[in-house]
């Protein structure tokens, strides 16, 4: 009875983490409503992390399921479906020149960002990587964003955001193929180019840390549309 009750609980270990994500998610919520924004960040940063073990630790205790593929999902609307789309709808209320219902187009952006997360559910080609822009990466550009503006000061203007609305919600849906970040093995065969651009990545974070994330999130797509290129062209 002891091992059976045992294996249950090692079961959910990964459900509790990815529940996590959710927790944190709501909490980043609250945190932009009520203009906390660097509290926000915080919370953002912890849905990232437990968004990336918890897979991880399913896979090392052996305890994948549906289940846990659905609460993932589920997890990750709040996070990077609804988050996004308020971090826009907060930075666009903030300019006072601006009717206060536009700000609502932020949350043009959650709308993709279920769809996205809906067909990645079903799609079998992005068992390994992805296929368009997946909802943590973009979560993390407009979090770079709000970094800039409240550790530099950076005015971003409505117009910007107005313009980085429908940009974002294509690259949601595009059928861009573009490499994960999930290593099934800490080696560097087969993984060359995630371990390149992560200490890329890294050295941005280091010299330049209030800017770095938009420019890690633009090279990531502009790498991944230079390799689909070079991959069309290669005889």
């Amino acid at each position: 009875m002891q091992p059976i009750i045992m294996q249950k609980i090692k079961s959910q270990i990964p459900n509790a983490i990815t529940l996590l994500n959710a927790f944190f998610g709501c909490c980043a919520l609250v945190s932009l409503f009520q203009h906390d924004y660097k509290n926000a960040l915080v919370f953002i940063a912890l849905c990232m992390f437990t968004d990336y073990i918890d897979g991880f630790v399913a896979r090392l205790l052996h305890v994948t399921s549906d289940l846990g593929l659905q609460l993932d999902s589920l997890s990750d609307a709040v996070s990077f479906g609804v988050v996004p789309g308020t971090i826009i709808y907060c930075l666009l209320k903030e300019d006072a020149d601006l009717n206060s219902s536009a700000a609502f187009a932020g949350f043009i952006i959650t709308v993709f960002s279920l769809y996205r997360l809906a067909k990645f559910n079903i799609d079998t080609r992005q068992r390994e990587n992805f296929v368009g822009l997946n909802t943590p990466a973009n979560t993390l550009f407009f979090s770079g964003l709000l970094i800039m503006h409240v550790y530099k000061n950076v005015a971003l203007s409505s117009t910007l955001l107005f313009i980085l609305i429908p940009v974002s919600c294509f690259l949601l849906v595009s059928e861009l193929p573009m490499f994960s970040f999930k290593f099934k093995k800490l080696i560097w065969a087969g993984n060359e180019m995630r371990f390149i651009f992560l200490i890329i990545a890294l050295c941005l974070l280091i010299f330049i840390p209030y800017m770095a994330l938009p420019i890690i999130v633009g090279g990531y797509i502009f790498l991944n549309i230079f390799l689909l290129i070079f991959s069309k062209t290669k005889p």
